[in-house]
């Protein structure tokens, strides 16, 4: 059976086939065998509550309409916030796979290419051992961006309004609208836009530092400001030419040490007289010796008459309608030689010539 080569190549297909079986689908399986599948109330994390409390700030009339309204602070509250975050996350999660978002967002960070750069950690076997990673939406391409670190990186305002209409945010995004996840308007999300945002700010909110990628450092706030709270009178100081301290900032004043600056009629910057100065005498030129006969210099003397300005030249007349007008030739430039075509700029642009014989 082995003596010929199709049998060869036969038995070989089946052993290469088997190794790949047994180091990707049951190494993987016996090393994860005792890590638990995750249920959807486990992975609210407290940067997943912090943006699903932020949808409740943001859209308040939405979030209490197709969500609820939080009790009071207490235990309840916190139960209360954990059992609706995990379920707009199912809620999301169904949307998402609906819609398939998935044929043009990946959510796998492959280890090749620098893509830890661009996307954040390389992603791990565990991060998908949950319900929400069934099926696994690994993705085979790249439309938009891989979606694996996506929570956290922009404000639950921004998805809502790449959702609803992406070009306003991203010019020549081919991502089409969804305008069915709101009511009229990208502030008015329903509850199946809650559901999408917050299953969007889910991904990647289980990293211990997230986001993972943004280098961001806290801001040094004097007492008593709020983060995002605008200081008005700064912005009016600013305006106004006024330092931090409350001072206008002196205009500036002409330097009285500085020399004054004389004017034609022979008066300097205060108004007096200006003393002439006393002539210098100039000292006579030398005769040249009997039978020498004198170089010619182009500079004038300073006894020589001041030297006649050449008259200016007449202004070139103003092309007709239609003609395109002669460009002048630049300084430096030598002249072309007999038998080579003269080339000057286009009128399209400086950077467009063309040969003209």
């Amino acid at each position: 059976m082995l003596e010929s080569k199709g049998s060869v190549l036969v038995v070989a297909g089946l052993f290469f086939f088997g190794l790949a079986f047994v180091s990707n689908a049951l190494v993987p399986a016996l090393m994860y065998k005792d890590l638990p599948e995750k249920t959807a109330e486990q992975l609210v994390t407290a940067n997943l509550r912090y943006q699903f409390e932020d949808l409740a700030r943001r859209f308040p009339e939405s979030f209490e309409k197709h969500v609820g309204q939080a009790p009071p602070d207490g235990p309840e509250k916190e139960q209360w916030l954990n059992d609706r975050c995990a379920e707009l996350l199912r809620i999301g999660r169904k949307v998402y796979t609906g819609e398939a978002c998935w044929h043009c967002h990946s959510q796998f960070v492959r280890p090749v290419s620098g893509e830890s750069r661009r996307w954040g950690p390389v992603s791990q076997s565990w991060e998908y051992q949950n319900e929400l990673q069934r099926p696994v939406l690994f993705g085979t391409r790249r439309v938009g961006p891989d979606l694996s670190r996506e929570g956290g990186r922009r404000s639950n305002d921004w998805q809502a309004v790449h959702l609803f209409k992406p070009t306003l945010l991203s010019d020549g995004s081919v991502m089409p609208e969804y305008p069915w996840f709101f009511e009229g308007s990208p502030d008015k999300p329903n509850l199946r836009g809650l559901g999408l945002l917050t299953y969007l700010q889910w991904l990647g909110s289980w990293l211990p530092s997230y986001p993972y990628y943004e280098e961001w450092t806290s801001a040094h706030l004097p007492e008593g400001v709020e983060p995002g709270a605008v200081d008005q009178g700064a912005i009016d100081a600013a305006n106004q030419g006024v330092t931090g301290d409350g001072d206008a900032e002196p205009e500036a004043q002409p330097d009285s040490q500085s020399a004054p600056q004389d004017n034609e009629a022979g008066q300097d910057s205060s108004g007096e007289a200006k003393p002439a100065e006393p002539a210098v005498s100039e000292p006579a030129a030398e005769s040249p010796p009997a039978g020498a006969t004198p170089e010619s210099t182009t500079e004038p003397k300073p006894t020589d008459p001041k030297p006649t300005e050449p008259s200016p030249e007449p202004a070139p007349a103003e092309p007709a309608a239609g003609e395109v007008p002669a460009e002048q030739p630049i300084e430096g430039d030598r002249p072309p030689a007999p038998d080579e075509p003269t080339v000057q700029f286009s009128p399209w642009g400086p950077f467009f010539r063309q040969e003209v014989a």
